[in-house]
């Protein structure tokens, strides 16, 4: 459980850097992005390449950057 609590955060970091988010997201939300991201990019586009921890990496990024791209659509903040 820890493991994959370790590899959703690399994951939403991932995402956070793809999107320019990541300074904004803190740990807890980068853990979070990733272990949801990593759901619905499995569940759209499948298990497929490497799996690390149960989770396919490349479909959990892709899924995890749509998730932090439409996040930060409805919640983000106007500077």
């Amino acid at each position: 459980m820890i493991w994959s609590l370790i590899v959703g955060g690399v994951i939403g970091a991932i995402a956070g850097a793809i999107t320019s988010k990541g300074a904004s997201m803190g740990i807890i939300a980068n853990v979070v992005a990733g272990l949801i991201g990593s759901w619905l990019g499995q569940a759209l586009f499948g298990s497929w390449g490497p799996a690390l921890a149960g989770m396919a990496i490349i479909p959990s990024i892709v899924g995890a950057v749509i998730l932090v791209a439409v996040v930060s659509f409805f919640f983000g903040r106007n500077k």
